[in-house]
């Protein structure tokens, strides 16, 4: 395995054995120094090797498979219809996006084809595309194989694959997937796989499916958590919400990214802060792939300066200028932490994290620092945080209080003394007592005295005897909405499939 820091080499890309249209592209950009991860990469994947690249996140490692794909495609025989000749597979459609935009501008002075196939959109338009045949065909699993199953594209020809982000798509669940994608393509094939991190699973992964593949390790000099301003505020989860207004108020003009775990939590954030006064808005899986470019443009561009994303949407999106994120739930596994701070720490950039911890998140953050091998320093949560207007009606943001079950055959609290039983042979719906008034009368299974609201919990009827049974223990209202905050990755999978 070769590792390199990042800040202790330096060369250029005309060095790498790129071509000259490649080099006239790229001077255009103005990129004429490659990242170590790009120094390692290049090489060997001209040379035709498999590679496994290990870097964080915001290393520039889009351009480490993609130039040399390029080079090694250009002088080629075309694609044949329905056929591709190299496939690259991420987890969501936003990276899919941001992957389908580099091949494009650095292919500009070549004659190659590219598509992008992605869910949450029509797939007419995609199956058109690909019936001429396609040279580079970027893709979210999930989609790639329904256009597999309606006969829209064949891989038997497939010349390079990549498997960009790989521990995130394992994590979404599409190992299984990948496995029958790459099952259909040629054993001859050259396969790339760059991932953040190396877990089991990817381990085994390349193990199968690589052939003797060159490892390349990229060890900032600085790692993402070291270029981040880091802090916690404990607070209780109902006040976070007047935190977050607070704090983005502070941060006027800035770029900020806002973490929740859940789906819904990202939509209610938005509508508090609309209500606030301030303009944001959420990307997550359920939203139509319309509805994620139009916030991705609006936070670009500056109009819309809050984006709140939930971490697998959040996978792609690379914003320059954005100088803090909240983590406004902590998450379930401390590693996405580092990938939530790197979106503030791009290319070498510095920026600010702040953390919000409710008391039954105290356990998560822990997890954290010990991952991180140091405590995260606690910052005094603003004064006045408020439970307002922004506070949460049903609850989603409330701490986990549980409600204590009362004692078997104790009356539920604000209930009435339980009446006298009625005698036996007596109608349902008649008074026991003979002068009483002529009130409404009680509805079906309801006891005298006993409060209509209680009509769910009806008493039990009285025995043969015509003694009172003792209450019957209260049954627990069925809650309308989960309040912890579920793990995201079972929210969004068929997200990144979308």
């Amino acid at each position: 395995m070769y590792a390199q820091n990042l800040e202790s080499y330096s060369m250029l890309f005309s060095q790498l054995g790129l071509s000259k249209a490649l080099l006239d592209t790229l001077d255009g950009l103005h990129l004429t120094t490659p990242t170590p991860i790009q120094v390692q990469a290049i090489p060997p994947v001209i040379e035709g090797r498999d590679v496994i690249g290990l870097a964080q996140t915001g290393t520039g490692k889009t351009a480490a498979f993609s130039l040399p794909i390029l080079h090694r495609l250009a002088p080629g025989k075309k694609a044949a219809p329905k056929k591709v000749r190299a496939l690259i597979l991420s987890p969501t459609r936003e990276l899919s996006a941001q992957i389908a935009k580099s091949v494009r501008d650095y292919g500009r002075r070549l004659h190659l084809t590219s598509t992008i196939v992605v869910g949450g959109v029509s797939i007419r338009p995609q199956i058109k595309a690909l019936a001429s045949g396609v040279d580079i065909l970027v893709a979210t699993p999930g989609r790639l194989m329904d256009l597999i199953e309606q006969r829209a594209v064949s891989l038997n020809e497939i010349e390079v694959v990549v498997l960009d982000e790989a521990d995130q798509m394992m994590d979404i669940g599409f190992m299984p997937v990948i496995k029958r994608l790459l099952a259909m393509t040629p054993n001859t094939r050259q396969t790339l796989l760059f991932s953040a991190t190396m877990p089991k699973e990817i381990r085994q992964l390349s193990d199968r499916h690589l052939k003797d593949p060159v490892e390349v390790s990229v060890i900032p000099a600085k790692k993402t958590a070291d270029r981040v301003e880091h802090s916690v505020m404990h607070m209780q989860a109902a006040h976070k919400m007047g935190a977050l207004a607070g704090l983005i108020r502070e941060r006027k003009g800035e770029r900020v990214i806002v973490f929740t775990r859940t789906k819904r939590g990202a939509d209610k954030a938005v509508k508090r802060l609309d209500a606030d006064g301030i303009a944001a808005a959420a990307i997550h899986g359920n939203k139509s792939q319309g509805q994620r470019e139009r916030a991705l443009a609006g936070f670009r561009a500056g109009t819309v300066p809050v984006l709140i994303a939930t971490d697998i949407a959040a996978r792609g999106i690379d914003v320059p200028g954005v100088t803090l994120v909240v983590n406004y739930e902590l998450p379930n596994v401390p590693e996405v932490y580092v990938h939530r701070i790197g979106r503030t720490a791009r290319a070498g950039a510095e920026g600010t994290a702040v953390t919000f911890c409710a008391p039954d998140e105290r356990s998560l953050l822990r997890d954290i620092e010990k991952m991180l091998k140091s405590e995260i320093p606690v910052e005094k949560a603003p004064e006045g945080t408020y439970v307002d207007a922004l506070a949460d009606p049903d609850g989603d943001f409330a701490p986990l209080n549980r409600t204590a079950r009362p004692r078997q055959g104790a009356r539920p609290q604000g209930a009435k003394p339980q009446g006298q039983g009625r005698n036996p042979g007596q109608r349902q719906g008649q008074s026991a007592n003979k002068s009483g008034g002529q009130g409404r009368k009680p509805g079906h299974g309801q006891q005298p005295g006993r409060p209509g609201s209680n009509r769910h919990q009806p008493a039990a009827a009285a025995n043969q005897n015509g003694d009172q049974p003792a209450a019957a223990k209260p049954r627990r209202r069925k809650r309308s909405g989960d309040r912890r905050p579920r793990p995201e990755q079972g929210g969004d999978r068929a997200v990144a499939r979308g």
